[in-house]
């Protein structure tokens, strides 16, 4: 009798406790303070090429026109749902970047509003650094093919006209829906994804390339950064929320929803700073 009253108790306390995390899974956390400058007007402007492929010429000319600013910096501030451990949990972020050379990603989950995760990630200089508490450091060459291929994917969210003002990005066409996107990797390797854009509106909907998960894994798996429709950012009216998938998994790993984004502002201190 006691030990089926015991196993109730501990049942129930159990029981408690999952309602009790699910409960504070839901409260989304305060945003990250307001970062301190305001943006600044591009530092020029240049005419959108001519010969990108029809999809990329349509996508980005709906986005400014005939002239595309030159972008610097971009700091994409934001909350998010993150699941690291097969749960959702709500977040918030702060990336920073050197467009095309480098970023700082914050990602703090949270729970009843308080931090319970702290990621602190670099990618500086062709090095890539993330650490994660109970994770560990996760570092080299396989960590660096990753960060190179999700820091093109926000820039191709947060300021697209990076993929048409950086000498080093190559554009090449696939169908009247597709093109091949291809990047820098370090300083004498690249990389590439497989863009696709809606149909209908001629956004850019998803990119597709293949990326290691962690040093660890062996292969590399294919990863779909994908761009929401529906609610936007700043003056050019970019896609406020993005998700991050597995292509090996079922649903997206993580949601994020750009709240603040500010360009050409100055990063060089914050980039190698330890704080947000």
């Amino acid at each position: 009798m006691r030990r089926a009253a015991a196993l109730i108790a501990t049942t129930a306390a159990a029981g408690a406790a999952v309602a009790a995390v699910r409960a504070g899974s839901r409260m989304d956390p305060e945003p990250f303070p307001e970062f301190p400058e305001p943006s600044r007007p591009p530092r020029a402007r240049m005419d959108l090429p001519r010969g990108l492929p029809a999809p990329v010429e349509r996508w980005l000319r709906g986005i400014y026109g005939e002239q595309v600013p030159v972008v610097a910096s971009v700091v994409v501030t934001g909350r998010a749902r993150i699941k690291p451990f097969g749960m959702w949990l709500p977040a918030r972020f702060r990336f920073i970047h050197e467009c095309g050379h480098g970023y700082r990603h914050y990602i703090e989950a949270c729970l009843f509003g308080r931090t319970v995760l702290a990621v602190n990630e670099r990618y500086l200089d062709g090095r890539a650094l993330m650490e994660v508490p109970v994770v560990g450091i996760d570092e080299g060459p396989k960590c660096e093919q990753a960060a190179n291929l999700g820091m093109w994917a926000e820039l191709a969210a947060a300021a697209p006209s990076v993929l048409v003002t950086d000498p080093r990005v190559r554009w090449q066409p696939l169908d009247e829906h597709t093109a091949l996107l291809d990047v820098p990797l370090g300083a004498d390797q690249r990389d590439s994804f497989v863009v696709r854009f809606d149909p209908a509106t001629g956004r850019l909907r998803w990119l597709e390339g293949w990326r290691f998960r962690s040093s660890k894994e062996a292969e590399k798996v294919l990863w779909i950064a994908a761009q929401e429709p529906g609610p936007t950012v700043g003056p050019y009216h970019l896609p406020a929320v993005g998700t991050a998938t597995w292509a090996d998994q079922s649903q997206p790993w993580a949601r994020f929803v750009t709240e603040d984004l500010r360009t050409d502002v100055d990063v060089s201190g914050i980039l190698r700073a330890r704080g947000r």
